[in-house]
């Protein structure tokens, strides 16, 4: 099947013609020849497929949450033609056979492309490394490491699995968070704190473990990169560890460069988060640390609950929010409408670098003849209210229902294939059927 869009402002810049003819970009310029579909794109950006590092997809084992194929369609209907799945499920995905299984049922779920991130420790336990190797030696390849949803608190298992994927150029994605410096903590450690007489989070737990880590990283000459970073001393460390030449990455979400922990005051548990919300100076400075490079990349860290375990009080209540579906309307609001990027700096934080780093064939020359046919096509005039219709996956947690945010996903194409049409997700027979 060939499909010609029409007249798209590609990354932002020039208009042209892109040819898609099966799974690849056949044409880019001005080309008027017969095709099956033609796309009017014409006040249209054309951006790569967005890639995501860093999505909790909660299958197997928490499919009251989330599936694979209803976070595969949430992906899609946000611009996303890759995502990586974080390994705390149950069981974990600590073995080349869990991290197949993962894999394998998102290449049937068809919407993008799945690639499974392994644990780094057995269980998530924090004890005794988890088959690194295996894994990394499966039929997926896995090349991510990370125990999300928990910090590599012991120091000398941390510099071990940096040792051991420096073997293979793997990388290890830390979530940076002292335990000891967290327990019982909820919000923010700060005037919102002391207000609702909530337990606080300390900015230093997250500095401390980076800095650590990057220290480890540059001993043992390994790949480190940091989840969701939220405090402006974080992008001090990082930024003084790049200047450096350690080898690390950084990512930050679209709700920490949105929303400040002044949202706890509603005492809605849809904002309580891990890390948590922070002050609006560590806003400020997360969205300078995406312009100057010190952020490299935005990733949504999404994450589905069941309704019961966020219908509660706070202390109750499940850390996360969905983000696959308002990723790129927040980062337009916060970066580009703000003057921070433009868009072609957008396909570089959500698509080409995730890519680079995760290790995800086909995006280092995006939208290019020969390059596959992922594409993300959207309107950046839109503006409208979020509701739940904008959500197509398994839960509802999302802290940006009832808000006005910019832009919109008209269309979606993975490998030649539409997942999204006209701003409307394709039906799941209907995919798997072409």
């Amino acid at each position: 099947m060939t499909i010609l869009i029409r007249g798209a402002a590609v990354l932002g810049g020039k208009t042209a013609d892109i040819l898609i003819d099966g799974d690849t970009i056949r044409e880019v310029g001005s080309t008027t020849p017969a095709a099956d579909r033609v796309i009017d794109a014409h006040g249209l950006i054309a951006l790569p497929g967005l890639v995501d590092l860093h999505s909790h997809l909660r299958e197997p084992g928490g499919e009251g949450a989330e599936t694979i194929l209803s976070g595969s369609r949430a992906a899609a209907a946000g611009g996303f033609t890759a995502v990586h799945a974080m390994a705390n499920t149950n069981p974990v995905a600590d073995t080349a056979e869990l991290v197949e299984l993962v894999a394998e049922r998102g290449r049937h779920a068809g919407f993008v492309q799945v690639r499974p991130i392994g644990a780094v420790t057995r269980d998530l336990a924090g004890e005794q490394l988890a088959d690194i190797g295996g894994m990394a030696h499966s039929a997926v390849a896995v090349t991510v490491f990370s125990d999300d949803g928990r910090c590599v608190g012991d120091s000398l298992l941390m510099r071990r699995a940096l040792e051991y994927v420096a073997t293979f150029g793997g990388v290890i994605a830390q979530h940076a968070q002292d335990p000891q410096l967290t327990i019982d903590a909820v919000v923010n450690e700060g005037n919102v704190s002391s207000e609702l007489g909530l337990r606080g989070w300390p900015s230093v737990a997250e500095e401390s473990i980076i800095a650590r880590d990057v220290l480890l990283a540059e001993y043992v000459s390994a790949r480190l990169h940091i989840c969701h970073v939220s405090t402006a001393g974080s992008v001090d460390v990082i930024r003084w560890a790049k200047k450096r030449g350690i080898s690390v990455t950084a990512e930050v979400t679209p709700h920490h460069l949105l929303l400040t922990d002044e949202r706890a005051l509603a005492y809605d548990p849809v904002y309580k988060v891990n890390p948590p919300l922070r002050k609006a100076d560590d806003v400020e400075e997360l969205r300078r640390a995406v312009a100057d490079g010190t952020i490299d990349i935005v990733a949504t860290d999404h994450a589905p609950h069941a309704s019961s375990t966020k219908d509660c009080t706070w202390h109750d209540a499940s850390f996360g929010m969905v983000g696959l579906e308002s990723a790129l309307s927040v980062v337009q609001h916060t970066l580009v409408d703000a003057g921070h990027i433009g868009w072609a700096d957008v396909a570089r934080i959500m698509s080409v670098t995730p890519a680079e780093i995760g290790r995800v064939d086909g995006y280092a020359s995006p939208l290019t003849v020969g390059s596959p046919a992922n594409i993300t096509l959207v309107d950046p005039a839109t503006s409208e209210i979020w509701s739940a219709s904008r959500l197509h996956g398994g839960s509802t947690n999302s802290p940006y229902v009832g808000m006005t945010l910019p832009g919109r996903v008209m269309s979606t194409i993975f490998r030649g294939t539409e997942t999204v049409i006209d701003g409307a997700l394709v039906a799941p027979e209907l995919l798997r059927n072409e």
